[in-house]
C-alpha cells in the first residue's frame, strides 16, 4: 500500500517508534530511523528491516531537542529520498516529580523533545507533502494529552500541546490531500515504562510483574499493556485510503483509562 512513499520515524530505534517503522516498512514504505543507542546495533537494525521488507532504510541521529540538527535530518531525509511523505513525531522523554520539585532544565528538555521538534519537523515536511498533495503526519502524544496525572507536569503540559498542535496542522491542511492525527496510547511496555515499574518494584519491594500489575491496576481497566504492534497497525491505517477523512484526531489505545 506504501510502495514508493518515505517515512520518518523520530525516537524508532526501539519502543513504539520501532513497532511503528517496521509496520510501515511492512507496507513497502522506506524509512528513516531516528534515535539514539549503540551505533552498530541500530545499523544492523535498519539495515535488517530493509532487508527483511524489501525497503530501503536509512539512519540519521538528530538529537530532537535541537532545531539545526532537526533541520539536518530533514534535508538528509530529501537528498536520501526526495522527501518525506510520512512523519511520525515519536520522539519522547520523561522526568517525574512534583512541580515544585521539578528541575527547570527537565522541563525544558521534555517540552523540547515531546512538543517543539514536531513542530520543527511539520514546518519542513509540509510544503512536500502539500506540493505532492499527500502526506501523513502522526503524532505520538499519549492518554495523558488528553488527562492528568501527579508529578508529570511537563510531559502531560507537553502532550495536550501536542493534540492541540495536531488540530492546528489537521485544519491547516483540511482541503489537501495531507493529514493529521494524534495517537494517545496508555502504558505500552516501552524502556521507558519499564524504568517506572523498575523504581516501583525497588521502591516497595515487589517483583516485576507484581509491580508491572501494580502499575496498570492504578490507570488501565484492560490490564493489559498496548503493543508497539497495535499502534503500528493503527499507524498503517491513518495512511490507507480508509484514513483520508480522519483529521485532527485524538485516538486513544489505552485499555479504557480514558474511558474512566
Amino acid at each position: 500500500m506504501l510502495s514508493g512513499k518515505t517515512a520518518l520515524v523520530t525516537g524508532s530505534t526501539s519502543g513504539i517508534g520501532l513497532g511503528i517503522a517496521r509496520a510501515l516498512a511492512g507496507q513497502g514504505a522506506n524509512l528513516v530511523f531516528n534515535g539514539f543507542g549503540d551505533a552498530q546495533q541500530i545499523e544492523k537494525l535498519y539495515t535488517e528491516i530493509g532487508q527483511e521488507f524489501g525497503v530501503q532504510t536509512a539512519y540519521h541521529n538528530a538529537d530532537m531537542s535541537k532545531p539545526e540538527q532537526i533541520e539536518a535530518m530533514m534535508a538528509f531525509a530529501q537528498e536520501k529520498f526526495g522527501g518525506v511523505d510520512i512523519l511520525v513525531n515519536n520522539a519522547g522523554i520523561q522526568h517525574v516529580a512534583a512541580i515544585e520539585d521539578f528541575p527547570a532544565e527537565k522541563w525544558d528538555a521534555i517540552i523540547a523533545i515531546n512538543l517543539t521538534s514536531a513542530f520543527h519537523t511539520s514546518r519542513l515536511a509540509l510544503p512536500g507533502m502539500k506540493q505532492k498533495n499527500w502526506g501523513r503526519i502522526i503524532n505520538l502524544a499519549s492518554v495523558h494529552g488528553l488527562v492528568g496525572s501527579a508529578q508529570k507536569s511537563a510531559y502531560v503540559a507537553a502532550k495536550h500541546g501536542l493534540v492541540g498542535f495536531t488540530k492546528v496542522t489537521a485544519l491547516e491542511t483540511a482541503q489537501t490531500g495531507v493529514t493529521c492525527n494524534a495517537i494517545c496510547p496508555g502504558w505500552v511496555l516501552t524502556p521507558l515504562v519499564q524504568k517506572q515499574v523498575d523504581d516501583r518494584a525497588a521502591r516497595d519491594g515487589l517483583s516485576n510483574d507484581e509491580a508491572r500489575k501494580a502499575l496498570l491496576a492504578e490507570k488501565q481497566p484492560s490490564g493489559q499493556f498496548v503493543t508497539p504492534d497495535e499502534l503500528g497497525a493503527l499507524a498503517v491505517f491513518f495512511c490507507s485510503p480508509a484514513g483520508s477523512q480522519v483529521r485532527g484526531a485524538a485516538w486513544n489505545m489505552d485499555g479504557g483509562w480514558a474511558a474512566q
